[in-house]
């Protein structure tokens, strides 16, 4: 499948904005400018990336509780992301919402959540959706593998198929839940092959590779709009820091060696991309470069967009609820 210059110089942009979107978020973080959790995407930029530049903005996603990465790579605003993890009113849920719940109907980012595996009975609803009303519209669901053990996993995997429904269930295989390694808690080699039991396509993609993981969704794509039912893409990926901000085990040296994480880090996505655009004459070393440094402009843009926006106050509190129980006077 041919991939234009065009789409393969975007995908290294937006592997950029979200690495330095996650990185820029660690350093304010540590240094106390928000509160509460935040989930790096660092390492599987080429996941969300290959997956959503596939995708129309029509089409729609689900994301997990590690999930600043995606709403970026569908094209979502930089600025509204950073001033939700802010908790500011200018952020996607008017600072109510924070890390883990960005949301934005008009590219296509139905939402996301810090419940295992509970984002992905609502993209098998949705695709429910583009069935009956007659659309032509993909759902596409990012979950990890050990939200891969859940049992709505399971259930919405074996309905969509049942239905036919335009589905594309993406498991991210980072190798571990929080610290529970992948080996001691899949009975399968791997996640893509379960696939069979729910009569679907399984493909086991390089999560590294941004291009792989384009080329395995358009193909799923093009299967969910002809009316051929649900696929099962397993992008094998790491995520080079902790599970958490704060936990702090990685650098006690708990549960993973330095050796295995160089290791990865040695196959790191942008690392990857950036040397076949040169090697292709699509772009030079400094362009690349400029679009590193313009993506960190624009990533201090927004946390100064984002220090300068308001705190809700206690007067907003129900604001957006179905229902207000306290009368205004």
């Amino acid at each position: 499948m041919e991939i234009t210059k065009e789409i393969q110089r975007l995908m290294l942009e937006r592997m950029w904005t979200i690495r330095n979107f996650e990185e820029k978020v660690i350093e304010v973080h540590e240094a106390g400018e928000f509160v509460g959790p935040a989930h790096p995407y660092i390492g599987e930029e080429a996941v969300a990336v290959g997956v959503c530049l596939a995708l129309k903005d029509s089409d729609y996603i689900a994301g997990n509780h590690r999930s600043h990465g995606h709403p970026l790579a569908k094209g979502g605003s930089i600025k509204k992301a950073m001033a939700e993890i802010y908790g500011r009113v200018d952020g996607y849920c008017k600072g109510k919402g924070g890390s883990m719940h960005l949301a934005d109907f008009s590219v296509g980012i139905l939402g996301e959540s810090g419940i295992v595996g509970s984002s992905v009975p609502v993209a098998t609803g949705a695709g429910l959706a583009s069935k009956m009303r007659k659309k032509d519209f993909v759902s596409v669901v990012f979950f990890g593998d050990g939200a891969s053990n859940q049992g709505a996993c399971h259930e919405s995997m074996n309905l969509a198929s049942i239905w036919k429904l335009p589905v594309i269930f993406v498991c991210e295989n980072n190798q571990y839940a929080i610290t529970n390694s992948y080996e001691n808690s899949v009975a399968v080699d791997n996640v893509s092959d379960r696939a069979v039991a729910y009569n679907m396509p399984g493909i086991l993609v390089d999560g590294q590779n941004v291009e792989a993981m384009y080329e395995a969704t358009a193909e799923a794509v093009k299967r969910a709009r002809n009316g051929e039912g649900p696929t099962l893409i397993e992008g094998l990926t790491y995520r080079f820091e902790e599970h958490s901000l704060g936990l702090g085990k990685i650098r006690r040296g708990e549960y993973r060696d330095k050796a295995e994480i160089d290791k990865w880090r040695e196959r790191d996505p942008l690392d990857i991309h950036t040397k076949k655009l040169i090697e292709r004459g699509i772009l030079s070393e400094s362009d690349c470069k400029k679009i590193e440094n313009d993506s960190k402009v624009e990533i201090e843009e927004a946390v100064n967009f984002a220090r300068n926006s308001e705190f809700p106050g206690p007067e907003d509190l129900f604001e957006g609820m179905w229902a207000n129980p306290i009368p205004k006077p």
